[in-house]
């Protein structure tokens, strides 16, 4: 018999800001990889709604700006989960996302390993990696730094999708999900 005041939640965890940190981390990072983009982008901006606190700042190593504010960030996100999303459902393109953390002790801080592997119909790979730095409020992330991007293999073509679909379809259900989102 389970005690219902015996179960724990991340916001319970605030007591330890170490603990809170690492608990909301493996939630978002689970979330992430349960995602699938050829089924659905909205999945991924669920989790980025559920896990991402609205004044969010978002940056890269290889830029000097600062994102600010959850508005931007989804804006910049759907541009880059739709187009996958379309290759993926549409054109054959199989995508394939991995995490590895990161040990880290600081309080309200983690830090991860990414890796995305992008296949196409003929076996072509390009694999991108990167590492990420969050900061935590409770259980929502308030800044996101990405850094030492890598990428393996030259960027697909259109010769590595499938071929039977046709661009001006690709193009006609990418403009068909931004219209509905």
């Amino acid at each position: 018999m389970i005690h219902e005041k015996n179960l724990l939640t991340v916001s319970q965890f605030d007591d330890s800001a170490y603990s809170s940190s690492q608990a909301a981390e493996f939630a978002l990072n689970e979330a992430i990889l349960r995602a699938e983009i050829a089924r659905s982008w909205e999945e991924y901006l669920d989790v980025f709604e559920r896990f991402y606190a609205d004044e969010i700042e978002v940056s890269r190593e290889d830029s000097r700006q600062t994102i600010r504010g959850k508005a931007l960030i989804r804006s910049i996100l759907l541009n880059f989960l739709v187009p996958l999303h379309v290759m993926a459902e549409v054109a054959g393109l199989s995508i394939s996302v991995q995490h590895a953390a990161v040990p880290r002790d600081a309080a309200n801080q983690t830090h991860s390993a990414w890796t995305v592997i992008l296949t196409g119909i003929g076996g072509k790979r390009c694999i991108l990696k990167w590492h990420a730095i969050r900061r935590w409020n409770a259980s929502r992330v308030v800044y996101e730094h990405h850094y030492d991007h890598q990428q393996i293999g030259g960027p697909l073509t259109g010769d590595d999708l499938n071929s039977d679909v046709g661009l001006d379809r690709v193009r006609a259900e990418f403009s068909g999900a931004l219209r509905r989102k």
